[in-house]
């Protein structure tokens, strides 16, 4: 809650909203959309915003939905936005972004038409660029994208922005010239650890030039965590080099797009990359300019986190990017002791990173009104209607809290005896206990909001019958398994596996999607979050950090709670792919952690036989009949619509709306569920 200041702007708290692109920059409607998203979170409390990248050149953005200065409306709908901020008291500063050879240039073209290059310190492709080989910078070049950065630092001062961040994180260009990974020239910009770096030092020196009065600060990885790239020495060292160019702040962030190493998803620790931050605070400190500024970031979603990591005053401030998109009224509820309101970010990347990546509008899983303010205006009702809400999972509590917002008089239906629906599940899972945290804080909203929450409860029709609305939300129930022995007394459904535990022995996990890679995490990960912690520095070779580790409220394991070998852990499944319906960005993390437990998975089943005690028979994806270890089955074979109320409201009348899993249990999704919940009674109960 102290202030403080960064270069010339005075700041009230220490949080700054990290960069994050929202997919709003390109909509043509002047602006209006992109301002709206900036201001409730200005509103919030965030002291300082960074913008999503904006592309100094053409050749510069990482994809079609990647703003360019001086292109298309770009400046307009920034000054609209950053008119905006300055409106709630907020300050802005402009990303200065240059995506090199990350640049999906696909189809493409410049402002004059031509296809768009992309571009590198080397000629070398990666992974994801579809085939495209970047073309290697001439000199002239690598001289003329200094001046663009220069350039488009002015065009974010004439726009009114309040400082700029140069990108210089993460693998794109900034990162790709210092990287002996990346960079394999013998020329002034390359070849040895000083002229690999002299790219970073150029462009920070040409931007300090060109915008004296604003804030300049540098997004920096701590650590690449590639292979064969830069080294800890060598960041210090890029870090000495840019002090006294007139920085004021450094900014760590961690990893590249490529690595292997989980930076963001649910299962990183909380603060794992705190160490990384600490090593480059020191370097400062210890420098002729230690009145710079240090800025952390990756994986805290808590003020409280944020306290913890500021506490010993070596690093000044918290960027955090994803919370803001949980709960734009992030820091002004923390920082009014209503931390038990604060929505926080789950780390699923569902609706944010994953759509990101394929061009598409971020939103948020636990709040989708995030990027779509204007379609969703929190604007009082002008007719409180009765609104009930039938299901205490994400979908109906994205809907009763939005209604209750509005001034609605909500009625909540749980037929549990608590909320939280697949969400409680999901909480039990290592890695997912922040599930838990957002349907807490919905059900601290609607007690504020005087809205009745019935649990233990399954409504009827006739409940429902003096209702002006109704959402139903009641969601999904496990699919049975059609197959001799399924009824022995081993064989359990996921959600009793979950709550109540399963014995020691062997387990056949039946189903490999998201549900089924969850449920193996549950039998082979310890429950203890320290303990993971530490198992996740050991796995991914880094410094090892647990203080943040479990500040959040945790669910007491189960007596039957039995943490196996993985080698007893058999998942199975008849087509797709493992961990189909995981994020794009997390099921990879997911699927690796089992493999390095030892899990076996087993796809292409032609057919279940039959269950006996101690063993499951399959036909294999050969034709082969073959015994499965199985001294328990889980049951994860899907699930199917679970919706009694349907035919009862129709014959009595009432308005109603069908969302979520109850409407279809196909590939369930909780992105598209809370987002249906809402704009359903958005339509009925305006």
């Amino acid at each position: 809650m102290s202030p403080w200041t960064l270069g010339p702007l005075r700041l009230p708290n220490r949080i700054v909203m990290g960069s994050m692109h929202t997919g709003l920059e390109l909509l043509d409607d002047g602006g209006v959309a992109l301002a709206a998203f900036y201001r409730e979170r200005a509103a919030g409390g965030a002291a300082c915003i960074v913008t999503g990248g904006i592309a100094v050149s053409d050749e510069a953005r990482g994809g079609p939905d990647f703003a360019v200065f001086g292109v298309g409306g770009t400046d307009e709908r920034f000054r609209v936005a950053v008119d905006a901020v300055h409106e709630e008291g907020g300050t802005v500063l402009a990303q200065l972004f240059h995506a090199g050879r990350y640049a999906l240039v696909g189809g493409l073209v410049d402002r004059h038409g031509a296809p768009q290059r992309a571009v590198a310190p080397s000629a070398l492709p990666w992974a994801a660029a579809r085939g495209v080989v970047p073309e290697e910078l001439t000199a002239t070049e690598v001289e003329r994208t200094v001046a663009d950065f220069a350039a488009a630092a002015r065009t974010a001062r004439d726009i009114g922005f309040d400082g700029v961040e140069v990108m210089a994180s993460e693998g794109y260009l900034i990162n790709q010239f210092a990287s002996p990974l990346t960079n394999l020239r013998e020329d002034a910009w390359g070849g040895t650890p000083e002229r690999r770096r002299r790219f970073a030092v150029e462009v920070v020196r040409a931007v300090r030039a060109a915008v004296p009065d604003l804030a300049v600060t540098i997004r920096l990885s701590g650590a690449d965590l590639m292979p064969g790239s830069s080294t800890d020495e060598d960041v210090d060292a890029l870090v000495r080099d840019l002090l006294p160019l007139g920085l004021d702040a450094v900014s760590v962030g961690i990893g590249w797009h490529e690595s292997r190493t989980p930076t963001i998803q649910a299962a990183v620790p909380h603060g794992a990359w705190i160490p990384t931050v600490t090593r480059i605070a020191d370097v400062v400190r210890a420098s002729d300019r230690p009145e710079v500024r240090v800025i952390a970031s990756n994986r805290m979603t808590d003020l409280r986190d944020a306290e913890a990591v500021l506490a010993d005053g070596r690093i000044d401030a918290v960027a955090m990017a994803r919370p803001f998109l949980a709960d734009a009224t992030l820091v002004e509820r923390s920082l009014a002791g209503r931390f038990d309101l604060v929505t926080t970010c789950i780390g699923c990347n569902q609706a944010c990173l994953d759509r990101s990546i394929v061009a598409q509008p971020v939103s948020c899983l636990v709040n989708p009104r995030a990027g779509r303010e204007l379609e969703f205006p929190l604007r009082p009702t002008v007719a409180a209607m009765r609104v009930d809400v039938v299901g205490g999972g994400p979908a109906g509590l994205a809907a009763a809290v939005d209604a209750a917002r509005r001034g609605h008089r909500v009625r909540l239906w749980e037929a549990a005896d608590e909320l939280g629906g697949q969400f409680g599940l999901a909480a039990l899972v290592p890695g997912k206990e922040d599930y838990a945290a957002p349907v807490r804080a919905a059900a601290a909203e609607l007690v504020d909001r005087g809205a009745e929450v019935l649990l233990g409860r399954a409504a009827t029709a006739a409940d429902l019958a003096d209702s002006d609305a109704v959402v139903v939300a009641s969601g999904v129930v496990p699919r049975s398994l059609d197959v001799p022995g399924a009824d022995l007394p081993h064989v359990v459904p996921y959600e009793r596996a979950l709550r109540e535990g399963v014995p020691a022995g062997t387990v056949a996990v039946v189903g490999g999607g998201g549900i089924g890679v969850d449920t193996a995490a549950f039998l082979t990960e310890s429950p203890d979050e320290h303990e993971r912690a530490l198992d996740f520095a050991a796995r991914w070779d880094v410094t090892p950090s647990t203080t943040l580790v479990g500040d959040l409220p945790q669910r007491e394991p189960t007596a039957d709670r039995v943490t196996r070998p993985g080698e007893q852990v058999t998942v199975l499944r008849r087509t797709g792919k493992f961990g189909q319906g995981v994020g794009l960005t997390s099921r990879w993390v997911a699927l690796g952690r089992l493999r390095d437990a030892g899990v076996r998975m087993v796809g292409g089943v032609q057919e279940y036989l039959r269950i006996e005690p101690g063993t499951l028979w399959i036909r294999d994806e050969a034709g082969d009949e073959v015994a499965v270890p199985a001294d328990s089955v889980v049951v994860c074979a899907g699930q199917e619509r679970h919706d009694e109320l349907t035919t009862g409201l129709q014959a009595a009348g009432v308005p109603f709306a069908v969302v979520g899993g109850a409407r279809d249990a196909r590939s369930v999704d909780a992105v598209r569920a809370t987002s249906e919940a809402i704009a359903a009674v958005r339509v009925l109960a305006p």
